[in-house]
């Protein structure tokens, strides 16, 4: 069915699998803020956003890391400590998301450094009318579609803010892999050769459950993402080591013939002890849980690795959604209940 390419063209109407494809475009972009962000004490960082643009920061946390204390705030409120001599970032790719807007009023009124990534709206204007470094980022078709473009900007705020210790060269050599490799997963490609196609044809009717070790985590974070708006369909992340001090045990009891697809992605930057987790994980729990699929990123560096298993998650969730006879990109029911909330 996935090799049919008329369907995926009547159902893609808005090309997500050709948005997929050219992510690795994003990395290229230079973002720039005005006015630009100049400081010297900036001692931790608190990033506000959610969905899709908290999902940059998530990425971040993995690549490029930075030395000072770096948490992203999901919520209305904001961590108590945040003052004059924190960078707080918010970010919307609507400009509109009511959390990171309230969470910007508060961090406002504690003094805090204040920077801008957002496609419009609201933030767009507060910033403009406070004179607070902003950059805005290209119009894509749904904000989870803008997740690389929110990353570079965030690394370019970085850099303008003297807290990036890592080379921007990397991205280049990451964008260059990705802009490889995705085209294993185009639809042009069989099935029988298409990673792709075949774990989304393994998930079809079921929930999924996803999950990686510290590195990788915000990766299957997206894939997760991927599955509730690009499918329409449930999905759950888990963390290792945490998984073994409690879900591991959930897995053990109730009936065998579970209703999950279970999802493990790995990466050979992992704590070793994290690598021998999954492994002794699935000889224990064999039988008594769905084998897992694995999928064992590919890449020379952690950053690599990374995009990799991102961009195959997109592939696969977009795959997903059309096997369910759905277009992945429109998210209706997520604007109807924003309107609701605003009556």
């Amino acid at each position: 069915m996935l090799d049919d390419l008329k369907m995926i063209h009547e159902r893609d109407a808005q090309d997500a699998l050709g948005i997929a494809e050219k992510q690795w475009q994003q990395l290229e972009r230079r973002f720039a803020y005005a006015p630009l962000f100049t400081t010297d004490h900036i001692y931790n960082v608190v990033y506000a956003g959610m969905g899709g643009s908290a999902l940059a920061a998530l990425l971040a946390q993995t690549w490029p890391t930075i030395q000072e204390p770096f948490e992203v705030a999901r919520g209305y409120d904001i961590p108590s400590y945040v003052n004059g001599d924190t960078l707080f970032i918010a970010a919307s790719y609507s400009g509109n998301t009511e959390e990171t807007l309230e969470a910007l009023a508060q961090a406002k009124v504690k003094g805090a450094q204040i920077a801008v990534i957002a496609g419009g709206g609201k933030l767009v204007d507060i910033a403009r009318a406070k004179n607070y470094p902003l950059t805005i980022l290209p119009k894509v078709e749904q904000p989870r579609f803008a997740a690389l473009y929110n990353l570079k900007a965030l690394v370019d705020l970085f850099e303008q803010a003297h807290l990036l210790h890592a080379d921007q060269a990397e991205l280049g050599q990451a964008a260059d892999f990705l802009k490889n490799t995705v085209c294993d997963w185009l639809p042009t490609v069989p099935t029988k050769r298409n990673l792709a196609k075949r774990i989304a044809l393994e998930c079809i009717g079921k929930s999924v459950v996803i999950y990686a070790g510290p590195k990788l985590f915000p990766a299957a974070y997206k894939w997760k993402i991927g599955f509730n708006e690009n499918a329409k369909q449930i999905a759950w992340v888990g963390q290792f080591p945490e998984f073994n001090h409690n879900e591991f045990l959930g897995w053990s009891k109730q009936p065998v013939s579970k209703p999950y697809a279970v999802i493990d992605v790995r990466s050979s930057f992992e704590h070793e002890r994290v690598q021998k987790r999954f492994a002794v994980t699935e000889r224990l729990l064999s039988g008594l849980r769905p084998a897992p699929i694995v999928v064992d990123a590919v890449g020379e560096s952690l950053l690599a690795q990374l995009l990799w298993t991102s961009v195959l998650g997109d592939f696969v969730t977009i795959y997903t959604a059309l096997l369910n006879g759905l277009n992945p990109s429109p998210a209706e029911l997520v604007e109807k209940f924003k309107k609701v909330m605003e009556e």
